[in-house]
């Protein structure tokens, strides 16, 4: 059986706000900087105000199911400036962050991990979404 990845919907202020940070020097060739970058290709990118309201955006809080494992975990995706350490902020710069922007309520997606490893995360719920709250352009 192959893989089918997921559909992604990306806003236009977080498409252009994560290109600007990928040309930054510091995190122009992160381990994952190839995988976001072709994540934000294929994405369907939409204005903020049409963002529909299942979908992980930035600094959206996200529940998230380790599909192996079981474990369900809350996650806040930040830009890497905000990962302060809270276990529950991910930076879009690391590889879960990176795998669940731009998923919908129900979605799952097999991820590269560092070892080589393959990790499948499903959204099981979105508890924020700043483009369902009127916060545009956070």
């Amino acid at each position: 059986m192959t893989y089918a990845a997921p559909p992604l919907v990306v806003s236009s202020l977080d498409l252009e706000r994560i290109e600007a940070l990928l040309e930054m020097p510091a995190h122009r060739h992160f381990p994952g900087a190839e995988a976001l970058r072709a994540e934000l290709a294929r994405a369907s990118i939409v204005e903020p105000e049409q963002m529909p309201a299942d979908v992980v955006t930035m600094n959206s809080t996200a529940r998230v199911a380790d599909v192996a494992g079981g474990e369900e975990y809350e996650l806040t995706l930040v830009y890497p400036r905000e990962a302060d350490g809270d276990p529950g902020k991910v930076s879009v710069l690391a590889p879960v962050g990176s795998a669940i922007l731009g998923l919908r309520v129900g979605a799952t997606i097999q991820w590269p991990m560092p070892g080589g490893r393959q990790l499948a995360l499903r959204i099981t719920a979105i508890r924020y979404q700043p483009e369902a709250s009127g916060h545009l352009h956070r």
